[in-house]
C-alpha cells in the first residue's frame, strides 16, 4: 500500500493547487480524480469552456454589428460555424487540462484515476480500472459542486439542461429559456443571444445578480436588454415540461398571475450544490451539514483533525479563486506556517460583456450594518479609452468610510473590469483610502482611469472628467 503525507480528493482549482503547494513544501502528495481529465468543473465544464464560448461569440457579434463602423468590410455573408466554435472550446479545454497533467508530473504528485472514498480517517479506497487503497497522514477534501435544480424539474440533458450540457450543444437554440438570473445563466444566455437565439431570463428575485451591488444589477440588465435579452423578474417557476422538442416553463409573477414561456431549450441555472456523492465521509466520521456542506473551522479543518476541506464543498462563495486560496492555506498550515484569507477581499466577477466585478461590501450591506459611508461613481462613457474602443457602458463605484476614507467596497461594470478589479483588491488589502487611489497615477488612456476618477468622486466629489 502506498503511503503519503497528503492525499487530495478532487482535482479542481482548489484540489490541484493544494496538491502543488503541498509538494512545493516537501510533502509526498497524491491526488485522486474520478474523471479521466484533471481540472474539475472549472477547467472541464465551467470557467474555461464558458469563457472560450463567450470570447468566440463576442468575436462573431463584433463581426456582425461593429466591424463596419471600424472601417472593416467583409465581402459576402458572415456565417456562423457553430460546430467549429464548439470544437475550439473543446480544444482550449484539452490544452488546459493537459497543462495540469504537466504540473502534476513537474511536482512529482501521484495521480490516481477513480472514485475516492473514505475507508477510515487515514485510508482512501479508489474505485477505478482497478480497486486500490492508499494511506495518508492528512487528507484534503476538494470534491467541488454540481449544478442544482428544483424538486419538480427533471433534467433530461437534451432539452432541459444545466450549464454542463449548454457548453456542448449541437445547434443554436431558437428560444432558450433561462431559469435563474445569476452569473451562469447570464453568461450562457448572452453567448446564445449573440449567436441568434431568443433568450428569456426568468428570475425569482426582483433583480439579476442579486448578491452584487444593486447598481450593477440595474446597469447589466439595461445593457443586456439593449442586446435583446428579455427579463422576467419576481417570477416563481412552478413547472417545466417537455413535449418532443418543445419546453414549457410555467411561473407565477409578482401579481400572482400564472404565465408560461415556450422554447426549444430550457437552461436551469439556479445555483450549485456541494458534491460529496460517493465520498463516504461517514466512514471517517466527518460531519456534513443539512446543506450538504463539509463543516470546517477557521483553519478549514473538519471535526476529524487530520482531514481538511476546501472550495465549493464548504461554506462561502463557490469561486475557483476562493478554492485556490483555501488550497494554499491548508498546505501551508500543514507545513507549520500561519497563512490567512480575508474572505471580504475575494472578488466576484460576471464575464458577460460588459463585464461585472465587485470586491468588499455592497451599498446595501453597508446600509444594513449602519455604516456611514461616502460613494463616488464615474461612468465609463466619459473615458477616452472607452470611446476609442466603443465600450461606453458601465461605471466604477467606490464606497469609503465617511470618517476614515478607507475603501470598503468597489463595484464595476465595463470593459475588462474582470482584470481591473485586482487594483481594488490590492488597495483594500493594504487598507488604502479613496484619496490614496485618487493620488495614484493611472496611465492614459485606459479603462483604469475610471477607478481614479471614482476615487476622486468619493474623496472630495471632484472627478476631473465629468
Amino acid at each position: 500500500m502506498s503511503t503519503y503525507d497528503v492525499a487530495v480528493i478532487g482535482s479542481g482549482p482548489g484540489g490541484y493547487v493544494a496538491a502543488i503547494r503541498c509538494a512545493q513544501l516537501g510533502m509526498k502528495t497524491a491526488i485522486i480524480e474520478k474523471y479521466n481529465t484533471l481540472g474539475g468543473t472549472c477547467l472541464n465544464v465551467g470557467c474555461i469552456p464558458s469563457k472560450a464560448l463567450l470570447d468566440s461569440s463576442h468575436h462573431y457579434e463584433d463581426a456582425l454589428k461593429h466591424f463596419e463602423e471600424h472601417g472593416i468590410e467583409i465581402p459576402g455573408e458572415i456565417k456562423l460555424n457553430f460546430k467549429k466554435m464548439i470544437e475550439r472550446k473543446s480544444a482550449v479545454v484539452d490544452q488546459t487540462t493537459k497543462g495540469i497533467d504537466f504540473l502534476m508530473n513537474k511536482n512529482k504528485i501521484d495521480v490516481y484515476t477513480g472514485l475516492g472514498s473514505f475507508k477510515d480517517a487515514t485510508h482512501i479506497e479508489i474505485a477505478g480500472d482497478k480497486k486500490q487503497t492508499i494511506e495518508a497522514k492528512n487528507i484534503i477534501i476538494a470534491t467541488g459542486s454540481k449544478p442544482s435544480t428544483l424538486p419538480f424539474i427533471t433534467i433530461d440533458k437534451e432539452r432541459i439542461i444545466t450549464s454542463t450540457e449548454a457548453l456542448s450543444l449541437t445547434e443554436v437554440p431558437k428560444h432558450m429559456i433561462v431559469i435563474g438570473g445569476g452569473v451562469i445563466g447570464l453568461e450562457l444566455g448572452q453567448v446564445y443571444r449573440r449567436l441568434g437565439a431568443e433568450v428569456s431570463v426568468v428570475e425569482y428575485m426582483d433583480r439579476i445578480i442579486p448578491t452584487m451591488d444593486s447598481a450593477q444589477s440595474k446597469e447589466l440588465m439595461k445593457v443586456m436588454k439593449k442586446q435583446g435579452v428579455k427579463f422576467y423578474l419576481s417570477h416563481k417557476v412552478s413547472a417545466v415540461e417537455r413535449k418532443k422538442n418543445e419546453v414549457t416553463v410555467t411561473a407565477t409573477d409578482k401579481k400572482n398571475n400564472e404565465v408560461s414561456f415556450t422554447g426549444d431549450y430550457c437552461l436551469v441555472s439556479v445555483g450549485r450544490r456541494p458534491y460529496t456523492d460517493g465520498l463516504k465521509a461517514e466512514n471517517a466520521g466527518v460531519k456534513v451539514n443539512e446543506r450538504g456542506q463539509i463543516e470546517v473551522n477557521d483553519h478549514l479543518q473538519t471535526n476529524i483533525p487530520n482531514i481538511y476541506a476546501i472550495g465549493d464543498v464548504i461554506r462561502g462563495a463557490m469561486l475557483a479563486h476562493k478554492a485556490e486560496e483555501e488550497g494554499v492555506l491548508v498546505a501551508e498550515i500543514l507545513a507549520g506556517q500561519k497563512p490567512h484569507i480575508d474572505y471580504n477581499l475575494i472578488p466576484g466577477v460576471v464575464y458577460t460583456w460588459p463585464e461585472v466585478a465587485s470586491v468588499g461590501k455592497t451599498e446595501e450591506q453597508l446600509k444594513e450594518a449602519g455604516v456611514e459611508y461616502k460613494s463616488g461613481q464615474f461612468p465609463m462613457r466619459a473615458l477616452g479609452r472607452s470611446r476609442a474602443s466603443g465600450d461606453t457602458d458601465g461605471f466604477v463605484k467606490i464606497l469609503s468610510d465617511a470618517k476614515t476614507d478607507e475603501v470598503l467596497g468597489v463595484h464595476m461594470v465595463g470593459a475588462r473590469v474582470a482584470d481591473l478589479i485586482t487594483e481594488a483588491v490590492t488597495a483594500m488589502e493594504f487598507r488604502a483610502s479613496a484619496e490614496d487611489i485618487a493620488r495614484m497615477s493611472h496611465a492614459h488612456p485606459t479603462y483604469a482611469e475610471a477607478v481614479k476618477e471614482a476615487a476622486l468622486a468619493a474623496t472630495e466629489n471632484r472627478p476631473l472628467h465629468i
